[in-house]
């Protein structure tokens, strides 16, 4: 993302990678003709001067769905215009009419380290997903706001010792930059050895941004093969959780001669630094109506959210089982939660320490990031970049992938997913998932949108109930066909990224500066109805 500020380009020097080394498919971003022999070399400023001296505008209004993208997608061919009651073709705008003759789509990326843009747009809509499931609104019953809610962080097992920073209290205002003076990493009266010589000790305090942190302090002692296996079936877990809570809840609702409920749910995946997966979930405590199990309804009076909380941590403490055998390990592993598990009530009001925005900004913020914390960030792995990232007895991330590539060896039915999904050391399951019932979807948000732009594109008044009405899309009185073929990824020129993301940062900054003097004045306003 560039700043207004900056004449920095998202481009790579590189065609087709970024700075996080990630190789983007098909046509590498920075796509300029060599210039001549003996020619000035082309630099970006000039392609800008350029660009912005020849229909500057009309480029800008043909590529803003995707102006702030890092690698937007390049398409050619032609958009038919069709009446879809007789089948009459109206009109074909060919590709090669428009500006550098393409349609440039925005990635859609949900890393922040590949494209900042698509990935804020992913995490803003998360965030609206998330909370719309806590307090209505975005198509969601606002009686939601009344059922009983947790949030709760499930963590993996230990593997073995790693290094750690461990504040007992925190005092500063944000835990993410922290300043508070951390416990001693593993302090012992008597230093103990492993078998392979290392100390099972460290004294350090470290700082958050040490390396170490994370790091096995005996590589040869640490199980990488149980680490990359419960990665792997940390989905599984999860379902099984869930299921089990469900049914404590309703062995107790039958006890207590109430009607059957259920658990909708938002969970974000994250990694720590020594590359296990962790969950954050947001479980509400649902009604269940047999005639319309679709319906999202209040759960009974008589359970509470302390009921929802036992019945959560009853399913975390008790749900385990054994992968099936492996010729590494004929037993199989065990999968089960570690013993770090937080549960916690939410509340609208903002006397509690977690609320319902605090969830949802959490969720969304990690719904945006991936393996990049463990210093590791590629795209799927082959057999022909395998060994750049996979080393049995190299560093602790990889031997996570050496681990990953050898268990899923096809030879091991069961185990084959592991190979599929070595780049993320095992885990193959979405970053951000929520229950069908839990609250709107993403394709419902990105429909909205779209009906904005187009109310703005038309100069139609833009209803604030249009989210909840589909007629505009789906009663279309012509029928737009693309017959499109992909030309690539990335803008054409560097100079095309810095005005396209220049321009798109701008527009953010704006809407930012809304948003602020619109917070602002809702409470200026509600101080001087207290005043009243």
């Amino acid at each position: 993302m560039t700043s207004s500020s900056s004449a920095t380009s998202t481009l790579a020097l590189v065609p087709g990678k970024t700075g996080h080394q990630l190789t983007f498919p098909g046509t590498g971003a920075k796509v300029e003709t060599d210039p001549t022999p003996g020619a000035a070399p082309l630099f970006a400023r000039d392609s800008a001067l350029t660009r912005a001296g020849d229909g500057y505008y009309t480029w800008l209004d043909h590529i803003w769905s995707a102006a702030g993208c890092s690698a937007p997608v390049r398409l050619h061919g032609q958009v038919l215009t069709v009446d879809p009651h007789t089948g009459q073709l109206l009109s074909t705008l060919p590709t090669s009419t428009l500006p550098d003759g393409v349609i440039y789509k925005a990635c859609g990326n949900r890393r922040a380290t590949v494209c900042p843009s698509c990935a804020e747009t992913y995490r803003r809509d998360a965030y609206q997903l998330v909370r719309s499931g806590l307090v209505g609104g975005k198509g969601v019953d606002e009686s939601v706001s009344t059922h009983p809610a947790v949030f709760a962080t499930f963590t993996a097992p230990t593997f073995g010792p790693v290094h750690t920073r461990h504040v007992r209290t925190h005092t500063c205002a944000d835990a993410n930059r922290c300043t508070c003076r951390p416990q001693p990493c593993h302090a012992r009266r008597t230093i103990e050895t492993c078998p392979h010589g290392v100390p099972q000790a460290c004294f350090a305090r470290h700082e958050p941004a040490d390396e170490r942190i994370g790091q096995p302090l005996c590589l040869d002692c640490y199980d990488h093969d149980h680490h990359v296996v419960w990665n792997n079936q940390a989905g599984e877990l999860w379902r099984r959780t869930k299921q089990a809570a469900e049914r404590h809840l309703n062995q107790l609702a039958r006890r207590r001669g109430l009607p059957k409920v259920r658990i909708a749910h938002g969970k974000a995946a994250e990694y720590q630094r020594r590359g296990a997966v962790h969950f954050h979930v947001l479980l509400r405590l649902d009604g269940f109506d047999p005639d319309d199990p679709t319906a999202v309804i209040p759960p009974p009076d008589g359970l509470t959210v302390e009921d929802l909380t036992d019945a959560v941590k009853h399913a975390a403490t008790t749900i385990a089982y054994t992968t099936p055998g492996h010729d590494e390990r004929p037993g199989g592993w065990p999968i089960a939660w570690g013993d770090q598990l937080d549960i916690r009530p939410l509340t609208l009001r903002g006397d509690n320490p977690v609320t319902d925005a605090m969830v949802a900004a959490y969720l969304a913020k990690y719904a945006t990031k991936g393996t990049e914390v463990t210093g590791h960030a590629s795209r799927r792995l082959d057999k022909a970049t395998i060994d750049q990232h996979a080393d049995r007895n190299g560093t602790h991330t990889q031997r996570l992938i050496a681990a990953c590539w050898d268990l899923g060896h096809p030879d091991h039915p069961g185990f084959d997913g592991l190979r599929r999904w070595a780049h993320m050391l095992g885990f193959g399951g979405h970053f951000f998932t929520k229950a069908r019932r839990y609250s709107t979807t993403f394709a419902a948000l990105r429909a909205a949108r779209v009906r904005y732009r187009r109310a703005q594109d038309t100069s139609h008044e833009y209803a604030a109930d249009a989210f909840d009405r589909q007629a505009d899309l789906d009663d279309e009185t012509t029928l737009v066909i693309g017959d499109l073929s992909y030309a690539g990824s990335g803008w054409k020129t560097t100079g095309d990224a810095l005005l396209a993301n220049t321009a798109a940062d701008q527009a953010r900054q704006r809407r930012a500066i809304g948003r602020e003097e619109l917070a602002h004045q809702l409470a200026t306003e509600d101080t001087e109805l207290v005043a009243a």
